[in-house]
């Protein structure tokens, strides 16, 4: 993984010596590589693209200690586009790949680019683990809930009841869940943007590009081609501010046009109220653990399982997401 020169616009440049590269800035331009963007016009992963290209200087390391390892789908070809190192790996491993790498070389910062097909499918065994073994590397999920490069057959995440090539009767699976995935994995950081949201997707990349441990980041997008308006239910400008919660560390969940919804932990409520319920026999009066609203879960209107009563449906009544990170922790 050494490397001699650099490559500027298809021309080998002299690498630069260690005192100049602590005085030269890299720029978005750095890591724009030489490679036609071939993506369908209009697709979200121009706008991915266009932010971690824009976010890689803030790092602060050098091109050649960069890595990008994808599967396949139209992610896969993101690594093509950086000037960085790369693999186009096989369909589902790339986890695998990036977790044999950062093992042999932990001084490189590994990106893994992949989307819900290739992650959650035939990849979701290495996504679990690499996951769980909180290897540090940095996984960004396409999620648009459709195979694109295959031309329109149903992913994991798909709607419920979606009609598509595979499916013309509709689906009769539940849509996975990615992040509620990541975090039953235990991966130390996960976080969710949206492909249209360029500043809070650039900076959702940064803190992620920062974190030492397993980190996964949902990103959801729209494919214009075969699954137009993926994501409308709450991104459409009529409706963003009612269904979409910005989550910032430290402060309340609020949101809604007005500001006049949130979300709160009924634990709170019940550790101020501590009334006893009685037990069914009569004997005694103890409190009972409540079915308490996780908004770490899953969607805002998920519901955790607790000693003593059954989980409500998982999947929310109307649509809704919360974006912004969800855990951020230090593991080992």
């Amino acid at each position: 993984m050494t490397d001699t020169t650099n490559t500027t616009n298809g021309q080998e440049q002299p690498a630069l010596s260690p005192e100049n590269a602590e005085i030269i800035q890299l720029t978005r331009k750095d890591f724009v590589s030489d490679q036609e963007v071939r993506w369908c016009p209009g697709c979200g992963d121009y706008s991915i693209l266009a932010q971690t290209q824009k976010q890689m200087p803030d790092f602060g390391v050098p091109k050649e200690k960069i890595v990008f390892i994808s599967g396949i789908g139209c992610s896969g070809r993101l690594p093509y586009y950086m000037n960085t190192y790369g693999f186009h790996t096989i369909h589902g491993r790339a986890p695998t790949l990036a977790t044999g790498l950062k093992a042999a070389r932990p001084d490189l910062m590994v990106w893994v680019i992949t989307g819900d097909g290739d992650a959650l499918s035939i990849g979701g065994n290495h996504v679990l683990h690499s996951m769980r073994r909180n290897v540090d590397i940095t996984m960004v999920m396409f999620n648009n809930r459709i195979y694109g490069l295959t031309k329109g057959q149903a992913s994991p995440t798909s709607e419920f009841g979606k009609r598509t090539k595979s499916t013309p009767a509709g689906t009769v699976d539940t849509p996975i869940q990615p992040l509620t995935v990541a975090l039953a994995a235990e991966a130390s950081f996960v976080a969710r943007s949206v492909d249209t949201h360029t500043e809070h997707l650039q900076h959702t990349l940064q803190r992620a590009g920062l974190h030492h441990g397993s980190t996964f980041v949902e990103v959801l997008q729209n494919c214009n081609i075969y699954n137009d308006g993926a994501w409308r239910d709450f991104t459409d400008r009529e409706v963003r501010e009612d269904r979409m919660l910005l989550l910032e560390h430290g402060k309340p969940m609020i949101f809604g046009k007005d500001r006049d919804k949130g979300i709160h932990d009924r634990r709170e409520r019940r550790q101020r109220d501590r009334s006893p319920r009685p037990r069914r026999n009569g004997r005694g009066a103890v409190p009972r653990p409540d079915a308490v609203e996780d908004v770490l879960a899953g969607v805002p209107g998920a519901r955790r399982r607790l000693p003593g009563r059954a989980a409500a449906d998982p999947r929310p009544a109307h649509p809704a997401a919360d974006l912004g990170r969800r855990r951020r922790l230090r593991r080992g």
